[in-house]
């Protein structure tokens, strides 16, 4: 186990190194200019070669990269071109946001899926089966934007049930402390805003969750079927256990190592695929700040934010490979 754990971490310095040269090189030769955008053209060429050389960009690449580098090996990642913001303190502010929302879309695609994928496979071939088999293949092909604009017109402009967009009611004042909205109006005992936070919650999470359902109740039917066929289900049925002990304690227990690692993966890219949902829905995350970033050509906090999601992704992995040993003992790694 230790020397798994050892050699991924080994390996997490070659795939951040590569993460942060493909960002660093791709936002650089995109098209625009950051100190142009800045002044726009009210700006002389003077004044935006004295903006380039105040930010560094007359530099080498070379010399661009390697400040980059050393920033984000000392925990100085810089400021950012437009607000000269510290990019630290903006990436402390909104994380704990995508957080949430990656949190509750896992949340949503784990129960809906799993509990699709299961009712499929137990009823095979039954119109239970083909009803969750086409409700998985709608939300696998469905545009995340497009059901989010969906969602908001009903729910938000004919129904007037939840809040079309941000985190929480503006009126309402909070005093941090973790971060996480509905951890800190627990932790601060106002059920007022942990309300505000979970119906302004609702809408991005079903949004993403939904898409990644489809995906999760394919998996965990094709896995249940496999299982179910295995000797000591037959075995469980012929003791006289109930079917829902049969299913849900035995089968499901081993079929769920796979859609373990979807889940996973579905989590990973929450995060860094939130971007959309994030716009839709004006939620500030780190993926809305992403796209403002990109558009701005704001080098600093682009480069910041990517490598920030790319290890979180990694870790994640890591931790979902290390969870097998927890659901079934008698894998081991050497």
């Amino acid at each position: 186990m230790r020397r798994f754990i050892l050699e991924r971490l080994l390996f997490l310095p070659v795939v951040l190194f590569c993460i942060s040269l493909i960002v660093f090189l791709a936002i650089r030769f995109a098209p625009g200019d950051p100190a142009e955008i800045t002044m726009q053209q009210f700006a002389t060429e003077a004044e935006m070669a004295r903006l380039r050389r105040e930010w560094g960009l007359d530099r080498p690449l070379v010399e661009q990269y390697l400040a980059f580098v050393k920033g984000a090996v000392t925990g100085e990642l810089g400021r950012s071109f437009f607000g000269n913001v510290r990019v630290v303190d903006q990436l402390r502010e909104r994380f704990p946001a995508t957080i949430e929302l990656a949190v509750a879309s896992t949340a949503v695609s784990a129960c809906l899926g799993i509990l699709a994928g299961t009712l499929a496979a137990v009823h095979r071939g039954r119109w239970l089966d083909h009803v969750s088999r086409v409700v998985a293949l709608f939300g696998i092909s469905m545009p995340v934007f497009w059901l989010g604009l969906m969602l908001i017109s009903l729910f938000s402009v004919n129904l007037g049930m939840l809040p079309v967009s941000g985190r929480y009611e503006t009126r309402l004042v909070l005093e941090p402390v973790t971060g996480f909205l509905l951890l800190d109006s627990i932790i601060n005992r106002d059920w007022i805003a942990l309300q505000s936070g979970v119906r302004h919650l609702l809408l991005p999470a079903l949004t993403m969750g939904s898409y990644a359902a489809g995906i999760v109740a394919r998996f965990t039917r094709s896995s249940m079927l496999e299982v179910l066929g295995q000797d000591y289900v037959r075995t469980a049925r012929a003791k006289g256990l109930s079917e829902r002990i049969v299913v849900y304690v035995h089968a499901l227990r081993n079929a769920i190592l796979p859609v373990i690692t979807i889940l996973g993966l579905q989590f990973g890219t929450f995060l860094g695929g939130a971007a959309v949902t994030e716009t839709v829905f004006a939620w500030p995350g780190i993926g809305k700040l992403l796209v403002d970033s990109i558009l701005l050509r704001d080098y600093p906090q682009v480069q910041a934010s990517a490598l920030l999601l790319a290890v979180t992704y990694v870790v994640i992995n890591l931790l979902v490979d290390l969870s097998y040993t927890l659901i079934d003992p008698r894998i081991k790694y050497s």
